[in-house]
């Protein structure tokens, strides 16, 4: 009996790994190609729907937080901050989280946390210098995710 959970149970190892691989570290992805070498994720139409108008909250924070503050109205800053903070994780269907690579997710976290800490920041520090260069680090995020992917539909 021995002799045979030990293979079992290195084969269901295996299995597991294998499986946690493609769906929370892989994701659903395509290699890019000599015209756009970036890694397409690969989604349904509604779910790039999706992603795309995250990345539009994004943009508009951004302007909003820039907007603000030049006219050091550090409330505001919070504000269009939080709006886009973690607590906007929670649209995000998990069907749509397995098909993304853990860099992605990675990424999209962290810049959801980072623009909660600029609201923190904004209201506690009331620096603008500290915002204007947080989000600049911010934009980082923003930068080496659109360098990094690309986004196709399952039918392209």
């Amino acid at each position: 009996m021995k002799k045979l959970c030990c293979p079992l149970l290195l084969i269901l190892a295996i299995a597991i790994a294998g499986l946690l691989y493609v769906f929370v570290i892989k994701g659903e992805t395509e290699a890019g190609n000599k015209n756009d070498p970036r890694t397409a994720l690969v989604l349904s139409e509604s779910e790039r729907a999706l992603v795309l108008e995250e990345m539009r909250a994004f943009l508009a924070a951004v302007q909003t937080i820039t907007l603000a503050a030049n006219r050091n109205d550090m409330q505001a800053v919070a504000t269009a901050a939080r709006k886009v903070g973690s607590a906007a994780q929670g649209e995000v269907p998990a069907s749509l989280v397995k098909k993304l690579p853990i860099a992605f997710k990675k990424l999209g976290f962290g810049t959801h946390q980072a623009f909660d800490q600029l609201a923190l920041d904004a209201e506690s520090f009331g620096d603008t210098t500290q915002t204007l260069e947080a989000l600049g680090t911010l934009m980082s995020n923003c930068v080496g995710c659109h360098a990094t992917y690309q986004i196709k539909t399952a039918s392209q």
